[in-house]
Protein backbone atom coordinates (compact mmCIF):
# COMPACT_ATOMS: atom_id res chain seq x y z
CA UNK A 1 0.00 0.00 0.00
CA UNK A 2 1.16 3.60 -0.77
CA UNK A 3 1.69 5.86 2.13
CA UNK A 4 0.78 9.65 1.89
CA UNK A 5 3.66 10.91 3.83
CA UNK A 6 1.90 13.92 4.83
CA UNK A 7 0.55 12.14 7.32
CA UNK A 8 3.32 10.78 8.83
CA UNK A 9 5.29 14.38 9.10
CA UNK A 10 5.49 16.56 12.09
CA UNK A 11 3.47 19.98 11.49
CA UNK A 12 5.57 22.71 10.21
CA UNK A 13 3.73 25.54 11.92
CA UNK A 14 4.75 26.54 15.07
CA UNK A 15 2.71 28.01 17.46
CA UNK A 16 3.25 32.44 17.86
CA UNK A 17 3.22 31.70 21.81
CA UNK A 18 4.67 28.94 23.73
CA UNK A 19 2.40 28.07 27.05
CA UNK A 20 4.87 27.29 29.42
CA UNK A 21 2.11 25.87 31.91
CA UNK A 22 1.24 23.54 29.32
CA UNK A 23 4.59 22.51 28.20
CA UNK A 24 5.58 21.74 31.62
CA UNK A 25 2.40 19.45 32.25
CA UNK A 26 3.50 17.29 29.38
CA UNK A 27 7.07 17.59 30.39
CA UNK A 28 6.05 16.02 33.86
CA UNK A 29 3.96 13.82 31.78
CA UNK A 30 6.76 12.26 29.89
CA UNK A 31 8.61 11.77 33.40
CA UNK A 32 5.76 9.97 35.13
CA UNK A 33 3.64 7.86 32.86
CA UNK A 34 3.44 5.93 29.61
CA UNK A 35 0.56 8.34 27.80
CA UNK A 36 -1.01 11.57 27.29
CA UNK A 37 -4.28 12.43 25.66
CA UNK A 38 -5.23 15.97 24.92
CA UNK A 39 -8.77 16.61 24.59
CA UNK A 40 -10.50 19.13 23.18
CA UNK A 41 -12.67 20.63 20.57
CA UNK A 42 -11.55 21.85 17.09
CA UNK A 43 -9.84 25.36 17.53
CA UNK A 44 -8.71 24.52 20.79
CA UNK A 45 -5.11 24.74 20.20
CA UNK A 46 -4.28 20.80 20.52
CA UNK A 47 -2.20 19.88 17.33
CA UNK A 48 -0.29 23.60 18.00
CA UNK A 49 0.57 22.31 21.26
CA UNK A 50 1.85 18.82 20.47
CA UNK A 51 3.73 20.44 18.00
CA UNK A 52 5.52 22.80 20.35
CA UNK A 53 6.19 20.21 22.44
CA UNK A 54 7.38 17.82 20.38
CA UNK A 55 10.14 20.56 18.57
CA UNK A 56 11.25 20.83 22.16
CA UNK A 57 11.21 17.58 23.79
CA UNK A 58 14.45 16.52 22.63
CA UNK A 59 13.10 13.01 21.35
CA UNK A 60 13.11 11.82 18.47
CA UNK A 61 9.31 12.27 17.44
CA UNK A 62 7.09 9.83 15.16
CA UNK A 63 3.52 11.47 13.96
CA UNK A 64 1.00 10.45 12.76
CA UNK A 65 -2.15 11.96 11.55
CA UNK A 66 -4.83 9.40 11.37
CA UNK A 67 -7.93 9.64 8.76
CA UNK A 68 -11.59 7.63 9.21
CA UNK A 69 -10.04 5.04 6.54
CA UNK A 70 -7.43 3.85 8.90
CA UNK A 71 -10.25 2.39 11.52
CA UNK A 72 -9.37 -0.56 8.86
CA UNK A 73 -6.45 -1.98 11.37
CA UNK A 74 -4.08 -3.36 8.90
CA UNK A 75 -3.92 -0.01 7.29
CA UNK A 76 -3.47 1.91 10.84
CA UNK A 77 -1.07 -0.86 11.56
CA UNK A 78 1.67 0.34 8.21
CA UNK A 79 1.19 3.71 8.85
CA UNK A 80 1.73 3.57 12.74
CA UNK A 81 4.62 1.31 11.60
CA UNK A 82 5.74 3.97 8.95
CA UNK A 83 5.80 6.81 11.10
CA UNK A 84 8.11 5.23 13.73
CA UNK A 85 10.02 4.24 10.52
CA UNK A 86 11.15 7.35 9.69
CA UNK A 87 13.07 8.05 13.08
CA UNK A 88 14.35 4.06 13.14
CA UNK A 89 15.75 2.77 10.15
CA UNK A 90 14.16 -0.96 9.26
CA UNK A 91 11.51 -0.77 12.46
CA UNK A 92 8.37 -2.93 12.63
CA UNK A 93 9.52 -5.99 11.36
CA UNK A 94 8.19 -8.24 13.53
CA UNK A 95 5.13 -6.14 13.65
CA UNK A 96 4.06 -6.20 10.09
CA UNK A 97 4.77 -9.93 10.25
CA UNK A 98 2.47 -10.68 12.96
CA UNK A 99 0.05 -7.96 11.18
CA UNK A 100 0.28 -10.53 7.78
CA UNK A 101 -0.41 -13.34 9.76
CA UNK A 102 -3.27 -12.23 11.77
CA UNK A 103 -5.12 -10.93 8.57
CA UNK A 104 -7.74 -13.16 8.37
CA UNK A 105 -8.86 -12.86 11.69
CA UNK A 106 -8.33 -10.19 14.35
CA UNK A 107 -9.24 -11.84 17.83
CA UNK A 108 -8.42 -10.62 20.98
CA UNK A 109 -5.48 -12.62 21.24
CA UNK A 110 -4.08 -11.77 18.27
CA UNK A 111 -4.60 -7.91 18.71
CA UNK A 112 -2.70 -8.55 21.65
CA UNK A 113 0.08 -10.28 19.77
CA UNK A 114 0.08 -7.39 17.23
CA UNK A 115 0.63 -5.07 20.52
CA UNK A 116 2.88 -7.29 21.78
CA UNK A 117 4.91 -7.46 18.49
CA UNK A 118 5.00 -3.65 18.07
CA UNK A 119 6.76 -3.19 21.73
CA UNK A 120 8.72 -5.83 20.61
CA UNK A 121 10.13 -3.59 17.87
CA UNK A 122 10.15 -0.45 19.62
CA UNK A 123 12.62 -2.34 22.65
CA UNK A 124 15.01 -3.25 19.78
CA UNK A 125 16.48 0.81 19.80
CA UNK A 126 16.78 2.88 23.53
CA UNK A 127 16.62 5.90 21.99
CA UNK A 128 13.50 8.40 23.54
CA UNK A 129 10.88 8.54 21.47
CA UNK A 130 7.39 10.66 21.45
CA UNK A 131 4.84 9.05 19.41
CA UNK A 132 2.17 11.48 18.48
CA UNK A 133 -1.17 10.64 17.26
CA UNK A 134 -3.30 13.14 15.84
CA UNK A 135 -7.52 12.74 15.16
CA UNK A 136 -7.68 9.29 17.20
CA UNK A 137 -11.50 10.58 17.77
CA UNK A 138 -11.81 9.53 14.00
CA UNK A 139 -11.60 5.87 14.38
CA UNK A 140 -12.50 5.24 17.84
CA UNK A 141 -15.34 3.57 16.73
CA UNK A 142 -13.12 0.54 15.99
CA UNK A 143 -13.79 -2.62 17.88
CA UNK A 144 -9.80 -3.41 18.04
CA UNK A 145 -8.93 0.37 19.14
CA UNK A 146 -9.09 -0.83 22.60
CA UNK A 147 -7.94 -3.76 23.44
CA UNK A 148 -5.12 -3.16 20.88
CA UNK A 149 -3.99 0.51 22.49
CA UNK A 150 -4.80 -1.38 26.60
CA UNK A 151 -2.02 -3.45 24.92
CA UNK A 152 0.48 -1.93 23.84
CA UNK A 153 0.48 1.10 26.81
CA UNK A 154 0.48 -1.52 29.59
CA UNK A 155 3.84 -2.72 27.51
CA UNK A 156 5.36 0.09 26.53
CA UNK A 157 9.37 0.50 27.33
CA UNK A 158 10.25 3.53 29.28
CA UNK A 159 11.56 5.73 27.15
CA UNK A 160 8.64 5.75 24.91
CA UNK A 161 5.91 8.17 25.70
CA UNK A 162 2.32 8.18 23.24
CA UNK A 163 0.62 11.47 23.13
CA UNK A 164 -2.90 11.08 21.99
CA UNK A 165 -4.56 14.15 20.55
CA UNK A 166 -8.56 14.27 20.11
CA UNK A 167 -11.87 15.57 19.82
CA UNK A 168 -13.23 13.09 22.66
CA UNK A 169 -12.07 10.73 25.52
CA UNK A 170 -10.99 7.75 24.27
CA UNK A 171 -13.57 4.25 24.79
CA UNK A 172 -13.73 3.83 28.34
CA UNK A 173 -11.08 0.54 28.97
CA UNK A 174 -8.36 2.90 28.67
CA UNK A 175 -9.18 5.11 31.50
CA UNK A 176 -8.38 1.89 34.12
CA UNK A 177 -4.46 3.28 32.78
CA UNK A 178 -5.43 6.71 34.36
CA UNK A 179 -5.91 4.56 37.63
CA UNK A 180 -3.14 3.27 37.55
CA UNK A 181 -0.89 6.76 37.00
CA UNK A 182 -0.15 5.58 33.24
CA UNK A 183 -2.23 7.83 31.52
CA UNK A 184 -2.42 11.58 32.00
CA UNK A 185 -4.73 14.17 30.35
CA UNK A 186 -4.63 17.93 29.23
CA UNK A 187 -8.27 18.49 28.67
CA UNK A 188 -10.40 21.36 26.66
CA UNK A 189 -10.71 23.62 30.17
CA UNK A 190 -6.82 23.37 30.42
CA UNK A 191 -6.34 24.29 26.86
CA UNK A 192 -7.86 27.53 27.26
CA UNK A 193 -5.80 30.34 27.20
CA UNK A 194 -5.90 31.95 30.72
CA UNK A 195 -5.84 36.01 30.39
CA UNK A 196 -2.48 36.38 31.35
CA UNK A 197 -1.55 34.03 27.86
CA UNK A 198 -4.11 36.26 25.84
CA UNK A 199 -2.39 39.58 26.76
CA UNK A 200 1.06 37.57 26.04
CA UNK A 201 -0.79 36.76 22.78
CA UNK A 202 -1.77 40.19 21.98
CA UNK A 203 1.48 41.59 22.92
CA UNK A 204 2.99 39.79 19.90
CA UNK A 205 1.23 41.63 17.54
CA UNK A 206 1.38 45.22 19.61
CA UNK A 207 -1.81 44.93 20.88
CA UNK A 208 -2.57 46.53 24.34
CA UNK A 209 -3.59 44.65 27.16
CA UNK A 210 -6.97 46.53 27.32
CA UNK A 211 -8.15 44.42 23.54
CA UNK A 212 -6.80 41.18 24.88
CA UNK A 213 -8.59 41.16 27.32
CA UNK A 214 -11.83 42.08 26.19
CA UNK A 215 -11.09 39.27 23.22
CA UNK A 216 -10.14 36.76 26.15
CA UNK A 217 -13.92 37.44 27.90
CA UNK A 218 -15.46 37.32 24.26
CA UNK A 219 -13.60 33.90 22.70
CA UNK A 220 -13.10 32.44 26.42
CA UNK A 221 -9.89 31.51 25.61
CA UNK A 222 -10.43 29.47 23.01
CA UNK A 223 -7.27 29.20 20.85
CA UNK A 224 -8.11 29.56 17.40
CA UNK A 225 -10.81 32.20 18.30
CA UNK A 226 -8.56 33.95 20.42
CA UNK A 227 -5.68 34.21 17.75
CA UNK A 228 -8.39 35.23 14.90
CA UNK A 229 -9.14 38.12 16.93
CA UNK A 230 -5.56 39.19 17.41
CA UNK A 231 -4.91 38.88 13.51
CA UNK A 232 -7.89 40.62 13.00
CA UNK A 233 -7.46 43.84 15.44
CA UNK A 234 -3.74 44.26 14.09
CA UNK A 235 -4.68 43.70 10.56
CA UNK A 236 -7.52 46.89 11.59
CA UNK A 237 -4.75 48.52 12.93
CA UNK A 238 -2.62 48.29 10.16
CA UNK A 239 -5.17 49.78 8.07
CA UNK A 240 -5.39 53.03 9.88
CA UNK A 241 -2.06 53.55 10.49
CA UNK A 242 -1.83 53.52 6.72
CA UNK A 243 -5.10 55.34 6.06
CA UNK A 244 -3.07 58.08 8.46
Amino acid sequence: MKLNNAKISIPEEAPLLSRQRLLDALWKNLASGCATIINGRAGTGKTMLATDFAQRCGRSVAWYKVDTPEINLAVFVEYLVASVGRTREGFGVKTLLELLESTVEFNLSKLEKLAEAFVYDLEMEVTPLLMAIDDLHLIYDADWLSPFFHRLLNLLPAEVHVLILGRGLPPAPLWRLRSKQHLFVINEPMLAFSELEAKELFAQYALSEGQAQHEWQLTRGRAANLHASAIRAWSDASSNTKKN
